[in-house]
């Protein structure tokens, strides 16, 4: 039986919006990219439109309902901690929002999910330039200096951080032999991050320094 042209021109629609955020994942690198956003846009949509088949007795959303929670698994595959915290959790709300453009789709709001896939991509660009504005003015980064221990050995960096207009919170301290370890969270703009690690990374006496 041939599809109508109404289901074809869904499918089609569904896989060029799954496209275009996907593109957009897949250019940051993201564990989430073209081909999955793609298949999770043109599934849902499928989904929906056979909720609305095959669903009888006016009934006709009991599998396009599951799909919010079916999604939920997939998007909770994407998130993992990392060293500096949580991530995935973008291309995960990214996972279910193109979910959603792919059940509008499906239910035959075209319109209203051809909008949201052109503000999610026009809010993802403009975050992201934010971001980095506020990444270069407000960056935390971990110190970890190791050097010979002496009185007020650790306080000398810190007051080091202070000069160079860093904010500061001292994390653990540990003594080995005539060795001292200091580690810092420390919080400030890029430009002053930089000059403090030039500036330890010419000092004599730092054994180890990660950064």
């Amino acid at each position: 039986m041939p599809l109508p042209d109404s289901i074809v021109e869904k499918l089609l629609l569904s896989l060029f919006i799954g496209g275009l955020i996907g593109a957009e994942r897949e250019y940051r690198s993201k564990s989430a990219g073209f081909r999955t956003l793609t298949l999770i846009c043109l599934g849902s949509t499928l989904f929906t439109i056979f909720s609305e088949l095959i669903g009888v007795n006016g009934n006709q959303d009991r599998i396009a309902s599951n799909i919010a929670t079916g999604i939920g698994f997939v998007g909770a595959g994407v998130i993992f901690k990392g060293d500096f915290g949580v991530n995935g959790i973008t291309t995960a709300a990214m996972i279910w929002a193109t979910a959603a453009m792919g059940m509008g789709i499906g239910a035959g709001y075209e319109s209203t999910s051809i909008i949201a896939c052109a503000m999610i991509l026009i809010m993802l660009y403009l975050f992201s330039r934010l971001e980095g504005w506020i990444n270069r003015v407000g960056q935390t980064r971990n110190y970890k200096i190791v050097c010979e221990y002496r009185e007020k050995t650790l306080q000398a960096y810190e007051e080091c951080l202070e000069k160079h207009h860093l904010k500061f919170k001292r994390g653990k301290e540990i003594k080995s032999d005539n060795l001292i370890t200091g580690e810092w969270i420390a919080r400030g703009s890029e430009k002053n991050h930089l000059l403090f690690v030039n500036y330890i990374l010419n000092d004599p006496e730092v054994k180890t320094f990660e950064f």
